[in-house]
């Protein structure tokens, strides 16, 4: 098996995984994932679809390039990455990663400001008088 690259999206931040065979390290742009999301519960976010297909996740290296956007949104397109790639080796692996929807593209986005309006939406007070 050779290197297996997949993409995820999601906000701003985009992800490209390389999946190789390995002792199961998570590289995320140069430094451990440990390291860049500090964080357990984004941690976890990483490391869901190894547990959603029940393999070990000692068995791969997987080296993350991700920019674009802030952690939420960068741990979420990783995730959507290695899910892509787990499929690519493994067409089995299809149906319970879409069950958890870790294949679904998110494309809610930022809504843009609009003139006249201090923000998109809210607009300033009315004054009748």
């Amino acid at each position: 098996m050779e290197m297996i690259n997949a993409i995820g999206r999601r906000k701003a931040s985009v992800a490209r995984v390389y999946l190789k065979k390995g002792t199961g390290k998570i590289e995320v742009n140069g430094k451990d994932y440990k390291e860049f999301f500090p964080q357990m519960h984004i941690q976890n976010t990483i490391t869901d679809p190894f547990g959603t297909v029940e393999i070990d996740s000692n068995i791969y290296d997987v080296q993350v390039n991700v920019n674009g956007g802030g952690f939420k949104g960068q741990a979420e397109a990783v995730r959507m990455a290695i899910s892509r790639a787990l499929i690519k080796l493994n067409e089995d692996f299809r149906s319970p990663l879409k069950a958890k929807k870790f294949l679904t593209r998110d494309a809610r986005v930022v809504e843009r400001k609009k003139y006249g309006k201090p923000k998109a939406r809210k607009s300033f007070q009315f004054s009748k008088r």
